[in-house]
């Protein structure tokens, strides 16, 4: 598992099924696996790592990354999927959102977007924001709800990893021109950051990464003081950036479900 800043930069951080574990015990609603460069590379190296957790992890759980045929998305969700995210293979053939949406269902296909602000607009990247398509942001998540596609996770490239917030405008717009749920993707450095998205940018969820990983890799650090272990990276720890102050999911909830936000699983972990 790994984290940068702005989709670059990445350094290792730990096993992702160890991270994935802690935060079904902590009540995440899902689970989400992105392979970054799966689509630089060409290919599709997920199965192992969706059986796995699917055997052991109880709540829905989106995978992408690699994903480029109809194929891919059946082994994807014959492994143990719910749901597969789609990005490059959908920019270069739109077509496939409707095959899919009409194969699996549109509820299990999630088109994401990785935009960037372009001037007074926002273009869609493919490649871990490696490409630029030329196309849109806002109007390509019209276009691939008219497809079919059954949710829309927009990452802003921008603020992805930097801790200072989602890109509200961006969210908001895609909020306010589909009528499938938006998932929110990139800034989170605080826990108010997640209430922004959703209340002001009316996002139906956020995907938080370093928020919670840098605090559960300090847990992880101070249970291995005699050295780095097998899940941690100290160094990674070390130059966290201070943007971002790392807490973890069920304070996260805490705080949502206290400003009348309320998430699927906080009252079941809060009572146990």
């Amino acid at each position: 598992m790994v984290k940068g800043i702005q989709l670059e930069g990445l350094r290792i951080l730990g096993k992702p099924e160890v991270f994935a574990r802690h935060y079904y015990e902590q009540g995440a609603d899902e689970l989400l696996y992105m392979d970054i460069v799966a689509s630089l590379y060409g290919r599709n190296s997920l199965l192992d790592i969706i059986s796995k957790t699917s055997k052991e992890i109880f709540i829905p759980l989106t995978v992408g990354g690699g994903l480029r045929t109809i194929e891919d998305i059946s082994d994807a969700l014959n492994a143990g999927a719910d749901k597969v995210a789609l990005n490059t293979a959908v920019i270069n053939e739109p077509e496939l959102i409707r095959k899919a949406s009409r194969r699996f269902g549109s509820s299990t296909i999630v088109v994401s977007i990785e935009a960037k602000k372009i001037n007074d607009s926002y273009e869609a990247y493919t490649d871990n924001g490696r490409e630029k398509t030329g196309r849109d942001a806002i109007k390509w998540a019209t276009e691939a709800v008219e497809l079919g596609a059954g949710e829309i996770m927009i990452t802003s490239i921008d603020r992805e990893g930097t801790g200072k917030g989602f890109d509200l405008f961006l969210t908001k717009a895609i909020s306010e021109s589909v009528p499938v749920p938006v998932i929110a993707c990139g800034g989170a450095g605080k826990t108010e950051h997640v209430y922004e998205v959703i209340n002001k940018a009316k996002s139906n969820a956020a995907s938080i990464a370093s928020l919670v990983h840098y605090d559960f890799n300090n847990n992880l650090l101070e249970k291995n003081k005699s050295g780095p272990g097998q899940y941690v990276n100290p160094l990674m720890i070390q130059r966290g950036f201070s943007q971002i102050k790392a807490t973890n999911l069920i304070s996260v909830k805490k705080y949502l479900y206290d400003h009348k936000i309320f998430s699927r699983n906080f009252l079941n972990i809060e009572n146990s």
